[in-house]
């Protein structure tokens, strides 16, 4: 795969502070790909004051202008999409079909959102006797994960560029060369230099410093909770403004009145997408009691019907780590009914689709998120005993209801503390906020709601 030697700082692909490297592993079959420079603090400092220099033009430029610059942005993502695909292929190991309808179809839908919301947005308002005026927060730090690499940096830099901001974008250390792409799709759209900037790097070293750097006025994060709670810390003792999209652990409520089969074969499917590497996957299916012994075997005949079907998780320490929540599990006393610890192949990240019964709601499996290809099956008595359990964990991302009548799921919904629910099998619409309650983050990404992150708000009095 192609790699780039250095950063793409203030239009042009500049040499690293060092000479220190990233290996890019293939998932699939554990060989190097590529390498890129891991970035040092100096990489950081030099990406941040080029955010700076470009920040008054690119927030003086017009909404309209910005769109236009958007759109071109987006039609060279389309004019890519097989290569996007088949770099985070590479990467991360995800069937290419996938890639090309998720990794690579989702960033193009977003672009294309935010090429239209930056022409319509009002960034102006008349209150009384005031105007309000919606201005960019100044320079953004982003720091994407690796398992949806093209469509988290897009839904950063996609209403951040909207919304008049400069960036600089710190990309997972597996998945960087998709990050590079998307720099070299930002220089082709005419994105004028300095208004997007990539430093590859770990982050312990080119996060860190993006997070503590004095010239960044906002940060957004995506990833562990854990890592969002030392960036909240360290940003807030700055007073600087945070977006953080973490940790889930969703229910799946399935109600007695729902088709049972359709539920629960869409809720396994919704597991092992992207090798249950998603945060807002639906991990829990909640069950009424007197279906729950036909659902777990549906379960689990959908499970085993996965088994080469999806890819590896993202690298080995992945691996150990969901094999290790498997073990847990079984070790809790949860009933395994498809897949286990065992590892699938000799070769490569795999971890087998796995599904557990008679899973309480105190272990495990149950409260932390696992991300890898695992579903817990957890029963409950009545409606009030499943939002009991729905709403049992400290996140609160996403989720979903089942019902024979769609009003009765909405009301379910409502009370449910997540960010987005989906009602009998909802579609993904890229213009709707997403993002969580509790633990599960601050801050909204998508659409307007997503816009109004990057924009700080001034109010003129006459």
């Amino acid at each position: 795969m192609k790699a780039h030697d250095g950063m793409y700082i203030d239009g042009a692909w500049r040499p690293a502070d060092g000479r220190d490297t990233i290996d890019v592993v293939n998932p699939v079959d554990e060989q190097v790909i590529g390498k890129v420079p891991a970035g040092s603090a100096l990489d950081v400092d030099t990406a941040v004051r080029a955010a700076r220099a470009a920040l008054p033009g690119w927030a003086a430029t017009p909404p309209a202008e910005r769109a236009a610059r958007l759109a071109a942005l987006r039609d060279v993502l389309v004019a890519r999409k097989d290569e996007i695909a088949e770099t985070v292929t590479a990467e991360l190991g995800s069937p290419l079909k996938f890639s090309q309808a998720v990794h690579a179809g989702a960033p193009i839908a977003v672009a294309g959102s935010y090429a239209e919301l930056a022409a319509t947005h009002a960034f102006e308002e008349k209150v009384g006797n005031s105007v309000v005026h919606h201005e960019p927060v100044g320079v953004v730090g982003a720091i994407t994960p690796w398992n949806y690499p093209l469509h988290q940096i897009v839904a950063k830099a996609a209403p951040a560029l909207a919304a008049g901001c400069t960036m600089v974008l710190k990309p997972a250390e597996d998945t960087p060369l998709v990050a590079q792409l998307f720099a070299e799709a930002v220089h082709e759209a005419g994105i004028p230099a300095g208004v997007f900037n990539l430093v590859t790097g770990l982050g312990p070293v080119a996060g860190q410093a993006l997070v503590e750097h004095p010239g960044v006025d906002l940060v957004s994060f995506t990833g562990s909770t854990a890592v969002g709670r030392r960036i909240g810390a360290t940003a807030g003792a700055a007073v600087k403004r945070v977006a953080l999209e973490l940790g889930g652990k969703s229910a799946n409520v399935i109600l007695p009145s729902a088709d049972l089969a359709k539920a629960v074969n869409v809720g396994v499917a919704n597991v092992m997408s992207n090798s249950g590497q998603t945060c807002s996957a639906w991990t829990r299916m909640l069950v009424h009691r007197d279906q729950y012994d036909e659902a777990v075997s549906l379960a689990a005949e959908a499970a085993a019907k996965y088994g080469d079907r999806i890819g590896p998780v993202v690298n080995a320490e992945q691996r150990e780590r969901v094999r290790g929540y498997i073990g847990k599990g079984v070790a809790e006393g949860a009933r395994l009914v498809a897949g286990g610890p065992e590892a699938p192949r000799e070769q490569g990240y795999f971890v087998s689709p796995t599904v557990f019964a008679d899973v309480t709601e105190e272990m495990t499996i149950a409260q932390e998120e696992i991300f890898g290809p695992v579903l817990s099956i957890l029963r409950y008595e009545d409606e009030d005993d499943a939002l009991r359990i729905a709403n049992g964990t400290v996140y609160g991302l996403a989720g979903a209801v089942w019902a024979g009548d769609e009003a009765d799921a909405v009301a379910f919904a409502r009370r449910m503390d997540t960010g987005q629910v989906d009602i009998n099998g909802g579609r993904f619409n890229p213009l709707a906020p997403f993002g969580g309650y509790k633990q599960s983050g601050v801050g909204r990404e998508l659409g307007a709601h997503g816009l109004t992150e990057y924009l700080q708000t001034k109010s003129l009095q006459f």
